[in-house]
């Protein structure tokens, strides 16, 4: 046996003491792969997530304008004459929604027995969202402008 090894059969060879550009190669060739199939998998989750947020912005700025009608009995000016202004609700900051959605009343909205609230996409989201712009209203109709459907969407 100690002849074996004073000839070299039982030492290491050199291939066990590395890999060679072949085999990192594949290993390259097999997470670039994995990578262009996560990629956008994990783009389109992003974007459906952002979307779930300002549908939920959505209905809390609907939840106002119900607080709002509560208290004057209509929804486009208090009491006093003044007319209503979307608030600065946290779910809209920069911190939450606000950099991928802009919050607004709807052209011609609100009226005295209606409104209609819209969050359209900016940025990013708006290149990357097929669903447009989403909408809500004084009955909870939800509505999107872009090429998605409302069950989709929303």
């Amino acid at each position: 046996m100690s002849t074996a090894m004073n000839a070299g059969l039982m030492s290491p060879s050199r291939r066990g003491l590395g890999f060679t550009l072949i085999e990192l190669m594949i290993v390259v060739a097999i997470v670039g792969i994995l990578a262009a199939i996560a990629y956008p998998a994990y783009t389109n989750h992003v974007v459906k997530t952002k979307r779930a947020a300002a549908a939920a912005c959505l209905s809390e700025y609907a939840s106002f304008m119900e607080r709002f009608y509560t208290t004057n009995l209509r929804y486009d000016q208090d009491s006093g004459g003044t007319a209503v202004a979307l608030p600065a609700l946290d779910c809209a900051s920069n911190d939450n929604t606000g950099q991928d959605y802009n919050y607004a009343f709807a052209a011609g909205e609100p009226t005295q027995s209606t409104f209609i609230v819209t969050a359209a996409p900016q940025g990013a989201q708006a290149s990357r969202d097929d669903c447009g712009t989403l909408t809500l209203d004084q009955a909870g109709t939800r509505g999107v402008t872009g090429g998605g459907t409302v069950e989709q969407c929303w």
